[in-house]
């Protein structure tokens, strides 16, 4: 038993970005994809001078870009790397299973 009262091999409790890292991705990902469906089935069909009929899902884009990014710097950001592609690959995961959500609830408005 090590000093202070854990086993050797024993892994300390998460704590800071560590903990939280995932969670703060997926609400970042979580309210840009409301924003845009939300804005989408409200009658915006114009998005940065793009009125195509695909420019939604051009903005989902700019919001998974964005979340991956955040996750990369949010679990960088933690300074532990042990288990930072574990993070970052659960981090990025539910960006993807948010974004292809938003996609399944624009399609109504698409099409």
């Amino acid at each position: 038993m090590a000093a202070d009262g854990m086993q050797q091999g024993e892994a300390a409790p998460a704590r800071g970005l560590v903990r939280w890292g995932t969670p703060i991705t997926w609400a970042i990902a979580l309210a840009g994809t409301a924003t845009v469906v939300g804005l989408s089935w409200g009658g915006r069909h114009v998005w940065f001078k793009d009125a195509g009929p695909y420019a939604a899902l051009s903005m989902l884009g700019i919001v998974f870009a964005a979340s991956v990014i955040a996750a990369l710097l949010l679990q960088l950001a933690s300074r532990q790397p042990h288990g930072y592609l574990g993070r970052a690959s659960a981090s990025v995961a539910g960006v993807v299973v948010i974004i292809a959500l938003g996609v399944l609830a624009l399609l109504p408005v698409l099409g």
